[in-house]
Formats: C-alpha cells, structure tokens, sequence
C-alpha cells in the first residue's frame, strides 16, 4: 500500500523531503523559529519551492538566521545581499529579515525566548485540525491574525496574517496535515 500524504509535497524530492520530515514538526528552537518567520516572508507573492531550492543559500547569506547577527546587517551588507543571485534580491524583503530579527530579539528579552511567545499564540500545544482537502485550509486563522497584530504592533514587517499561518504551519504550531496523511498521525500522537 502506498504512503498517503498531503498533495502538496508530493512530486519534487525537495519538497517531499520537506513534507516529510520538517512541516509541521513542533519547534522549540529560537533560530530555527526566526529562519521560518524570515523564510516566509520571502515566500510572499512566489512559491514555496523557490525558497526551499534557496534556502541553503539564506543560511549561509543570513548567518544561519543568528537573529544577533542578523540584527547587526548595516546598509553595505544589504547592498551586497541585493547582488546575490542565489536568494530573492527584494530590498524590502531584505530589510525586513535585519527588522524582524531585532523584533525577535526584543521578543526574547521579554518573554525569556522567542519560543515562548509563538506558542502562547496556540496555548502552548500544538492546534491539531482536521482537514479532509486542501481547499478547507484557510489561508489565516484568528491565532495567526493575533500573531500578525502583536508581531505588526511590535515594528516587524512582511508578517501578515497569512505569513503568519504559513509560519505555524511549518513551525508545528499547528498540525495542518491532511487527516488522510501520514505525517498527520505521527504528529498528533
């Protein structure tokens, strides 16, 4: 019997390697959090494999997405950023990743860790859905439109509501997988 998984990461071996193995997984890990929050952001108005075939290229571009380091990014290392055609050349996109990551570690300083904010967006746990198709996904939740509100109202940018949605979903805040889905099961246990 074949392996049932979501439609969507079916196909290229990157993006089933993705489905597979990373989205929805639960993260704890403040690094790996902001590269998702970056990562998404950069995903807006293209697809997500464009960023997964770049993404080995915003680590090494983005210090492994060290929100320290990060924040630290000056005008010179964004102009060199903008000449690297190995990730998306979008100043605004660029500028945002440098924004966020002084956000993110605001955010920290506040709360103990970035961690512990994402997740009192969902109580702690993961949110476990029940989706039957992929058309009955929404595109953003009162959850990430909160998370986009407060993130909004703390000066970070390119985290609207459904960047936000994206970012729980790959972040495991949410388990989003399809009922019919392997990962689904295996996620909820």
């Amino acid at each position: 019997m074949a392996i049932q998984r979501c439609g969507w990461g079916e196909g290229d071996p990157l993006l089933l390697e993705y489905h597979d193995r990373e989205w929805g997984v639960p993260v704890h890990d403040d690094r790996l959090l902001f590269e998702f929050l970056i990562l998404e952001g950069a995903q807006a108005g293209l697809s997500w494999m464009t960023i997964l075939r770049k993404r080995d290229a915003y680590r090494k571009a983005f210090k492994d997405f060290d929100p320290a380091a990060v924040a630290r990014f000056r005008e010179t290392t964004i102009g060199r950023l903008l000449e690297d055609s190995t990730i998306v050349r979008n100043r605004a996109k660029i500028e945002s990743a440098v924004r966020n990551a002084r956000v993110v570690q605001a955010i920290a300083r506040e709360q103990g860790s970035f961690d512990r904010y994402a997740w009192s967006f969902v109580g702690g746990r993961p949110k476990r859905n029940g989706w039957k198709t992929i058309g009955t996904i929404p595109a953003e939740t009162t959850e990430s439109r909160a998370l986009s509100k407060d993130l909004i109202k703390r000066g970070a940018n390119f985290v609207g509501p459904t960047i936000c949605y994206a970012f729980m979903q790959a972040t495991g805040l949410v388990n989003d997988h399809l009922v019919s889905c392997f990962r689904y099961r295996q996620l909820s246990r």
